[in-house]
Protein backbone atom coordinates (compact mmCIF):
# COMPACT_ATOMS: atom_id res chain seq x y z
CA UNK A 1 0.00 0.00 0.00
CA UNK A 2 1.37 3.37 -0.97
CA UNK A 3 2.04 6.07 1.59
CA UNK A 4 0.27 8.52 -0.71
CA UNK A 5 -3.11 7.51 0.65
CA UNK A 6 -2.13 6.56 4.17
CA UNK A 7 -0.83 9.96 5.26
CA UNK A 8 -2.84 10.94 8.35
CA UNK A 9 -1.60 14.45 8.97
CA UNK A 10 -3.78 17.51 8.40
CA UNK A 11 -5.26 20.22 10.56
CA UNK A 12 -8.79 19.33 9.41
CA UNK A 13 -8.40 15.66 10.23
CA UNK A 14 -6.80 16.51 13.58
CA UNK A 15 -9.74 18.79 14.40
CA UNK A 16 -12.16 15.96 13.72
CA UNK A 17 -10.16 13.49 15.78
CA UNK A 18 -9.93 15.91 18.72
CA UNK A 19 -13.66 15.36 19.19
CA UNK A 20 -12.84 11.90 20.53
CA UNK A 21 -13.89 11.86 24.22
CA UNK A 22 -11.08 11.56 26.73
CA UNK A 23 -12.81 8.58 28.31
CA UNK A 24 -12.53 6.76 24.97
CA UNK A 25 -9.05 5.45 25.75
CA UNK A 26 -10.46 3.69 28.82
CA UNK A 27 -12.94 1.78 26.67
CA UNK A 28 -10.26 -0.43 25.10
CA UNK A 29 -9.06 -2.09 28.35
CA UNK A 30 -12.65 -2.29 29.60
CA UNK A 31 -13.74 -4.05 26.41
CA UNK A 32 -10.86 -6.51 26.78
CA UNK A 33 -12.07 -7.31 30.29
CA UNK A 34 -15.64 -7.69 29.00
CA UNK A 35 -14.43 -10.14 26.34
CA UNK A 36 -12.66 -12.18 29.01
CA UNK A 37 -15.88 -12.36 31.06
CA UNK A 38 -17.95 -13.36 28.02
CA UNK A 39 -15.43 -16.08 27.07
CA UNK A 40 -15.65 -17.51 30.60
CA UNK A 41 -19.46 -17.46 30.41
CA UNK A 42 -19.35 -19.10 26.99
CA UNK A 43 -17.32 -21.96 28.43
CA UNK A 44 -19.53 -22.24 31.52
CA UNK A 45 -23.13 -21.78 30.38
CA UNK A 46 -25.37 -23.91 28.23
CA UNK A 47 -27.99 -26.61 28.59
CA UNK A 48 -25.80 -27.81 31.46
CA UNK A 49 -24.18 -25.08 33.56
CA UNK A 50 -20.60 -25.84 34.59
CA UNK A 51 -18.79 -24.36 37.62
CA UNK A 52 -15.65 -22.33 36.90
CA UNK A 53 -13.47 -24.86 38.70
CA UNK A 54 -14.75 -27.68 36.52
CA UNK A 55 -14.19 -25.51 33.41
CA UNK A 56 -10.54 -24.99 34.36
CA UNK A 57 -10.08 -28.71 34.98
CA UNK A 58 -11.67 -29.53 31.61
CA UNK A 59 -9.36 -27.10 29.81
CA UNK A 60 -6.39 -28.98 31.27
CA UNK A 61 -7.92 -32.34 30.34
CA UNK A 62 -8.63 -33.46 33.88
CA UNK A 63 -11.77 -33.92 35.95
CA UNK A 64 -15.08 -35.43 34.85
CA UNK A 65 -14.97 -36.98 31.36
CA UNK A 66 -18.40 -35.69 30.34
CA UNK A 67 -17.53 -32.15 31.42
CA UNK A 68 -14.22 -32.39 29.54
CA UNK A 69 -16.07 -33.39 26.37
CA UNK A 70 -18.66 -30.62 26.70
CA UNK A 71 -16.33 -27.82 27.74
CA UNK A 72 -12.96 -28.87 26.38
CA UNK A 73 -14.32 -29.76 22.95
CA UNK A 74 -17.77 -28.40 22.12
CA UNK A 75 -17.73 -25.08 23.97
CA UNK A 76 -14.08 -24.34 23.26
CA UNK A 77 -14.73 -24.91 19.56
CA UNK A 78 -17.66 -22.52 19.39
CA UNK A 79 -15.92 -19.92 21.57
CA UNK A 80 -12.85 -19.83 19.32
CA UNK A 81 -15.07 -19.69 16.25
CA UNK A 82 -17.12 -16.87 17.81
CA UNK A 83 -14.05 -14.76 18.59
CA UNK A 84 -12.66 -15.12 15.06
CA UNK A 85 -15.90 -14.50 13.18
CA UNK A 86 -17.15 -11.78 15.55
CA UNK A 87 -13.96 -9.75 15.11
CA UNK A 88 -14.02 -10.19 11.33
CA UNK A 89 -17.67 -9.20 10.87
CA UNK A 90 -17.48 -6.21 13.23
CA UNK A 91 -14.43 -4.69 11.52
CA UNK A 92 -15.93 -5.41 8.10
CA UNK A 93 -18.99 -3.41 9.18
CA UNK A 94 -16.79 -0.48 10.26
CA UNK A 95 -15.01 -0.50 6.91
CA UNK A 96 -18.25 -0.78 4.95
CA UNK A 97 -19.79 2.21 6.71
CA UNK A 98 -16.61 4.27 6.40
CA UNK A 99 -16.02 3.54 2.71
CA UNK A 100 -19.61 4.14 1.61
CA UNK A 101 -20.15 6.93 4.20
CA UNK A 102 -23.46 5.21 4.85
CA UNK A 103 -24.43 4.82 8.54
CA UNK A 104 -26.70 1.85 7.83
CA UNK A 105 -24.25 -0.03 5.62
CA UNK A 106 -23.64 -3.62 6.68
CA UNK A 107 -22.12 -6.61 4.90
CA UNK A 108 -25.45 -8.42 5.29
CA UNK A 109 -27.72 -5.57 4.22
CA UNK A 110 -25.55 -4.64 1.22
CA UNK A 111 -25.25 -8.19 -0.07
CA UNK A 112 -21.66 -9.17 0.75
CA UNK A 113 -22.79 -12.05 2.96
CA UNK A 114 -25.26 -13.09 0.26
CA UNK A 115 -22.38 -13.15 -2.21
CA UNK A 116 -20.34 -15.36 0.10
CA UNK A 117 -23.34 -17.67 0.51
CA UNK A 118 -23.78 -17.81 -3.25
CA UNK A 119 -20.12 -18.76 -3.63
CA UNK A 120 -20.48 -21.55 -1.06
CA UNK A 121 -23.52 -22.97 -2.85
CA UNK A 122 -21.68 -22.93 -6.17
CA UNK A 123 -18.83 -24.78 -4.48
CA UNK A 124 -21.22 -27.36 -3.04
CA UNK A 125 -22.88 -27.86 -6.41
CA UNK A 126 -19.57 -28.21 -8.27
CA UNK A 127 -17.50 -30.17 -5.75
CA UNK A 128 -20.17 -31.70 -3.52
CA UNK A 129 -18.07 -30.96 -0.44
CA UNK A 130 -18.58 -28.63 2.51
CA UNK A 131 -15.00 -28.91 3.80
CA UNK A 132 -13.63 -25.68 5.21
CA UNK A 133 -10.98 -25.39 2.48
CA UNK A 134 -13.43 -25.58 -0.40
CA UNK A 135 -15.99 -23.47 1.45
CA UNK A 136 -13.40 -20.79 2.16
CA UNK A 137 -12.27 -20.45 -1.45
CA UNK A 138 -15.77 -20.14 -2.84
CA UNK A 139 -16.97 -17.89 0.00
CA UNK A 140 -14.07 -15.51 -0.65
CA UNK A 141 -14.80 -15.49 -4.38
CA UNK A 142 -18.46 -14.71 -3.76
CA UNK A 143 -17.61 -12.01 -1.21
CA UNK A 144 -15.17 -10.35 -3.64
CA UNK A 145 -17.82 -10.36 -6.37
CA UNK A 146 -20.49 -8.86 -4.10
CA UNK A 147 -18.12 -6.27 -2.65
CA UNK A 148 -17.20 -5.16 -6.14
CA UNK A 149 -20.83 -4.73 -7.09
CA UNK A 150 -21.51 -2.72 -3.91
CA UNK A 151 -18.51 -0.51 -4.67
CA UNK A 152 -19.86 0.15 -8.16
CA UNK A 153 -23.23 1.01 -6.66
CA UNK A 154 -21.66 3.49 -4.26
CA UNK A 155 -19.82 5.23 -7.11
CA UNK A 156 -22.73 5.27 -9.56
CA UNK A 157 -24.67 8.41 -10.40
CA UNK A 158 -27.93 6.79 -9.28
CA UNK A 159 -26.95 6.16 -5.66
CA UNK A 160 -24.04 8.56 -5.11
CA UNK A 161 -24.65 10.65 -2.00
CA UNK A 162 -27.85 8.79 -1.06
CA UNK A 163 -27.51 6.22 1.76
CA UNK A 164 -31.14 5.17 1.26
CA UNK A 165 -30.66 4.45 -2.44
CA UNK A 166 -27.45 2.54 -1.78
CA UNK A 167 -29.21 0.47 0.87
CA UNK A 168 -32.12 -0.27 -1.46
CA UNK A 169 -29.72 -1.22 -4.26
CA UNK A 170 -27.78 -3.48 -1.89
CA UNK A 171 -30.93 -5.15 -0.58
CA UNK A 172 -32.15 -5.71 -4.13
CA UNK A 173 -28.80 -7.17 -5.15
CA UNK A 174 -28.80 -9.44 -2.08
CA UNK A 175 -32.32 -10.59 -2.98
CA UNK A 176 -31.21 -11.48 -6.50
CA UNK A 177 -28.25 -13.47 -5.20
CA UNK A 178 -30.45 -15.17 -2.62
CA UNK A 179 -32.94 -16.12 -5.34
CA UNK A 180 -30.22 -17.66 -7.48
CA UNK A 181 -28.78 -19.41 -4.41
CA UNK A 182 -32.11 -20.96 -3.48
CA UNK A 183 -32.74 -22.01 -7.07
CA UNK A 184 -29.49 -23.96 -7.05
CA UNK A 185 -30.11 -25.69 -3.72
CA UNK A 186 -33.70 -26.62 -4.63
CA UNK A 187 -32.46 -28.35 -7.76
CA UNK A 188 -29.93 -30.45 -5.83
CA UNK A 189 -31.07 -32.27 -2.68
CA UNK A 190 -27.51 -33.06 -1.61
CA UNK A 191 -26.58 -29.37 -1.74
CA UNK A 192 -29.72 -28.53 0.24
CA UNK A 193 -28.80 -30.99 3.00
CA UNK A 194 -25.31 -29.51 3.33
CA UNK A 195 -26.46 -25.91 3.09
CA UNK A 196 -29.56 -25.66 5.26
CA UNK A 197 -27.83 -25.92 8.66
CA UNK A 198 -24.93 -23.72 7.65
CA UNK A 199 -27.30 -21.10 6.20
CA UNK A 200 -28.88 -20.02 9.49
CA UNK A 201 -25.51 -19.13 11.01
CA UNK A 202 -24.13 -21.21 13.86
CA UNK A 203 -20.93 -21.27 15.88
CA UNK A 204 -21.22 -25.05 16.00
CA UNK A 205 -20.81 -25.40 12.22
CA UNK A 206 -17.01 -25.83 12.40
CA UNK A 207 -14.48 -27.17 14.85
CA UNK A 208 -11.62 -25.08 16.18
CA UNK A 209 -9.16 -27.08 14.06
CA UNK A 210 -11.11 -26.05 10.96
CA UNK A 211 -11.53 -22.44 12.05
CA UNK A 212 -7.95 -21.70 13.14
CA UNK A 213 -6.42 -21.83 9.62
CA UNK A 214 -8.87 -19.07 8.64
CA UNK A 215 -7.26 -16.80 11.26
CA UNK A 216 -4.49 -15.90 8.83
CA UNK A 217 -6.98 -14.57 6.29
CA UNK A 218 -8.76 -12.59 9.01
CA UNK A 219 -5.42 -11.19 10.21
CA UNK A 220 -4.61 -9.97 6.68
CA UNK A 221 -7.99 -8.25 6.50
CA UNK A 222 -7.51 -6.68 9.94
CA UNK A 223 -4.05 -5.41 9.04
CA UNK A 224 -5.55 -3.81 5.95
CA UNK A 225 -8.27 -2.18 8.06
CA UNK A 226 -5.73 -0.69 10.49
CA UNK A 227 -3.57 0.53 7.61
CA UNK A 228 -6.53 2.32 6.05
CA UNK A 229 -7.86 3.93 9.23
CA UNK A 230 -6.05 7.28 8.85
CA UNK A 231 -6.99 7.60 5.19
CA UNK A 232 -10.62 6.79 5.97
CA UNK A 233 -10.59 9.46 8.67
CA UNK A 234 -9.64 11.97 6.00
CA UNK A 235 -12.24 10.64 3.56
CA UNK A 236 -14.96 11.26 6.15
CA UNK A 237 -14.43 14.95 5.33
CA UNK A 238 -15.34 14.31 1.69
CA UNK A 239 -13.45 13.05 -1.34
CA UNK A 240 -12.37 16.52 -2.48
CA UNK A 241 -10.97 17.38 0.94
CA UNK A 242 -9.30 13.96 1.15
CA UNK A 243 -7.58 14.53 -2.20
CA UNK A 244 -6.36 17.91 -1.00
CA UNK A 245 -4.85 16.12 2.00
CA UNK A 246 -2.94 13.67 -0.18
CA UNK A 247 -5.38 10.76 0.02
CA UNK A 248 -6.45 8.82 -3.08
CA UNK A 249 -10.09 7.84 -2.44
CA UNK A 250 -10.35 5.37 -5.31
CA UNK A 251 -7.33 3.43 -4.14
CA UNK A 252 -8.53 3.50 -0.53
CA UNK A 253 -11.94 2.09 -1.56
CA UNK A 254 -10.28 -0.63 -3.62
CA UNK A 255 -8.08 -1.76 -0.71
CA UNK A 256 -11.07 -1.48 1.60
CA UNK A 257 -13.00 -3.74 -0.76
CA UNK A 258 -10.24 -6.33 -0.50
CA UNK A 259 -10.22 -6.16 3.31
CA UNK A 260 -14.03 -6.44 3.52
CA UNK A 261 -14.09 -9.42 1.18
CA UNK A 262 -11.36 -11.20 3.14
CA UNK A 263 -13.08 -10.59 6.49
CA UNK A 264 -16.62 -11.43 5.36
CA UNK A 265 -15.57 -14.38 3.22
CA UNK A 266 -13.53 -15.96 6.02
CA UNK A 267 -16.23 -15.41 8.66
CA UNK A 268 -19.04 -16.66 6.41
CA UNK A 269 -17.06 -19.76 5.49
CA UNK A 270 -16.81 -20.91 9.11
CA UNK A 271 -20.09 -19.75 10.70
CA UNK A 272 -22.45 -19.00 7.82
CA UNK A 273 -24.04 -15.63 7.09
CA UNK A 274 -24.50 -13.69 10.34
CA UNK A 275 -26.72 -10.64 9.86
CA UNK A 276 -26.67 -7.24 11.58
CA UNK A 277 -23.52 -7.69 13.66
CA UNK A 278 -21.57 -5.47 11.28
CA UNK A 279 -24.35 -2.86 11.54
CA UNK A 280 -24.78 -2.72 15.31
CA UNK A 281 -21.17 -2.89 16.50
CA UNK A 282 -19.83 0.25 14.70
CA UNK A 283 -22.71 2.37 16.02
CA UNK A 284 -22.22 1.12 19.57
CA UNK A 285 -18.47 1.68 19.46
CA UNK A 286 -18.70 5.16 17.93
CA UNK A 287 -21.15 6.14 20.67
CA UNK A 288 -18.49 5.12 23.22
CA UNK A 289 -15.24 6.33 21.65
CA UNK A 290 -16.13 8.90 19.00
CA UNK A 291 -15.47 8.92 15.25
CA UNK A 292 -11.70 8.29 15.08
CA UNK A 293 -11.31 5.02 13.17
CA UNK A 294 -7.88 4.48 14.68
CA UNK A 295 -9.77 3.76 17.91
CA UNK A 296 -13.09 2.53 16.50
CA UNK A 297 -11.44 -0.38 14.66
CA UNK A 298 -9.53 -1.93 17.61
CA UNK A 299 -12.49 -1.51 19.97
CA UNK A 300 -14.85 -3.06 17.38
CA UNK A 301 -12.37 -5.91 17.05
CA UNK A 302 -13.12 -6.75 20.71
CA UNK A 303 -16.77 -5.72 21.02
CA UNK A 304 -17.77 -7.83 17.98
CA UNK A 305 -16.82 -11.16 19.61
CA UNK A 306 -18.45 -9.99 22.87
CA UNK A 307 -21.82 -9.46 21.19
CA UNK A 308 -21.63 -12.59 19.03
CA UNK A 309 -20.72 -14.84 21.97
CA UNK A 310 -23.42 -13.20 24.09
CA UNK A 311 -26.00 -13.98 21.40
CA UNK A 312 -24.69 -17.55 21.23
CA UNK A 313 -25.00 -17.95 25.01
CA UNK A 314 -28.58 -16.64 24.89
CA UNK A 315 -29.33 -19.10 22.09
CA UNK A 316 -28.21 -21.98 24.29
CA UNK A 317 -30.24 -20.80 27.30
CA UNK A 318 -33.56 -19.69 25.79
CA UNK A 319 -34.02 -22.90 23.81
CA UNK A 320 -34.33 -24.99 26.99
CA UNK A 321 -32.21 -27.79 25.62
CA UNK A 322 -32.88 -26.98 21.94
CA UNK A 323 -30.22 -24.55 20.70
CA UNK A 324 -31.35 -21.41 18.85
CA UNK A 325 -28.72 -20.66 16.14
CA UNK A 326 -26.76 -17.49 16.74
CA UNK A 327 -27.75 -16.14 13.33
CA UNK A 328 -31.38 -16.09 14.44
CA UNK A 329 -30.53 -14.20 17.64
CA UNK A 330 -28.43 -11.56 15.85
CA UNK A 331 -31.28 -11.00 13.39
CA UNK A 332 -33.80 -10.61 16.22
CA UNK A 333 -31.51 -8.10 17.94
CA UNK A 334 -30.19 -6.33 14.86
CA UNK A 335 -33.55 -5.75 13.18
CA UNK A 336 -34.86 -3.46 15.95
CA UNK A 337 -31.47 -1.69 16.04
CA UNK A 338 -31.80 -0.83 12.34
CA UNK A 339 -35.40 0.34 12.79
CA UNK A 340 -34.46 2.44 15.83
CA UNK A 341 -31.61 4.07 13.93
CA UNK A 342 -33.75 4.92 10.90
CA UNK A 343 -36.54 6.31 13.11
CA UNK A 344 -34.04 8.32 15.15
CA UNK A 345 -32.42 9.74 12.02
CA UNK A 346 -35.84 10.65 10.64
CA UNK A 347 -36.82 12.48 13.82
CA UNK A 348 -33.52 14.37 13.83
CA UNK A 349 -34.14 15.47 10.24
CA UNK A 350 -37.64 16.73 11.10
CA UNK A 351 -36.65 18.54 14.30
Amino acid sequence: MSDTFLEPATDAADTRIRRTPRRAWLILPLSVFALFVVVVLSLSLGARATPIGAVIEALFGIGDTDVANIVGVLRVNRTITGVISGAALAVAGVLMQAITRNPIADPGILGVNAGASFGVVVGLAVLGSAGVGNTLVFALAGAFFASGVVLMFSASRFVAGSPVRLTLAGVAFAAVLSGVTHSVILLDEAVLDSFRFWRVGSLAARTASEALPVVWIVVVGLVGAFALSSALNAMALGDDTARALGVRPGLVRAWGLVAIALLCGAATAIVGPIAFLGLAVPHLVRALVGPDLRLVIPVSLIVGPCLLLTADILGRLVGQGQEVPVGVLTALIGGPVLIAFVVGARRSALS
